[in-house]
């Protein structure tokens, strides 16, 4: 794929990738993009059909849950609507860097709609789990790989408790597959990065750092 290299944002729920991530798109304005995920499901009230380059990021994998508030409430999170068989053929023809079904629909983001995003020379943000990291890696996609860790599963813990969103079983199977999560961030080559946001300041500079280089390409290309 041409273009600037996608970056593939991964770790647990409460871990700081979105506040991470908002931080990054307000300083660097007009350098980023998100792919338009495919879905079976039908579409809700006020939803377009592939909108736009600016929807927020689906959490891609087992987990499947909606990355909140990463950019402002003006941007929604479109999709391409389509059909279970004709997504299952994109699927079956290789035409899916990822997928996964949730609540007996289809979801899953296509190499097309992430070379869109690289076409308006934007670096594409894809946050996937664990499990949607390794499968990227059988592509020929080419990402820069990084994972957002919490300090400890008890720092984390109380992240989501603060939050007062969850359920105690959801709250239970988030930290469950946080620890699976924080246990295969560590293994060898996995990730080019693993961030541990115990200090957000420092977080964020540590992930500013690992994209400068691709960010300061883009920049230049508008110049």
């Amino acid at each position: 794929m041409s273009g600037p290299r996608p970056v593939v944002l991964s770790g647990p729920s409460g871990a700081g990738k979105s506040t991470l991530l908002k931080r990054l798109m307000k300083e660097y304005e007009g350098v980023f993009g998100f792919s338009v995920s495919h879905t079976t499901r039908n579409p809700r009230p006020g939803e377009e059909n592939g909108k736009g380059l600016n929807c927020l990021p689906m959490l891609l994998g087992a987990t499947l849950l909606p990355v909140a508030d990463v950019l402002s409430s003006e941007t929604s999170e479109d999709y391409h609507f389509v059909t279970r068989e004709k997504m299952q053929e994109g699927i079956d023809n290789g035409e899916f860097i990822e997928n996964a079904e949730f609540s007996g629909n289809m979801y899953g983001t296509s190499k097309s709609s992430i070379e869109d995003v690289q076409a308006h020379n934007l670096i594409c943000i894809l946050d996937v789990d664990i499990q949607g990291v390794k499968n990227i890696k059988k592509t020929d996609l080419n990402p820069i790989y990084i994972s957002i860790q919490p300090p400890s599963i008890e720092i984390l813990e109380k992240r989501l408790r603060d939050r007062q969103t969850e359920t105690e079983d959801s709250l239970q199977k988030r930290l469950e597959a946080a620890r699976i999560d924080m246990e295969l961030s560590k293994e060898p080559g996995v990730f080019d990065m693993v961030i541990i946001n115990d200090d957000l300041e420092e977080a964020y500079e540590k992930l500013r750092s690992v994209l400068i280089e691709e960010i300061e390409k883009v920049q230049d290309a508008k110049k």
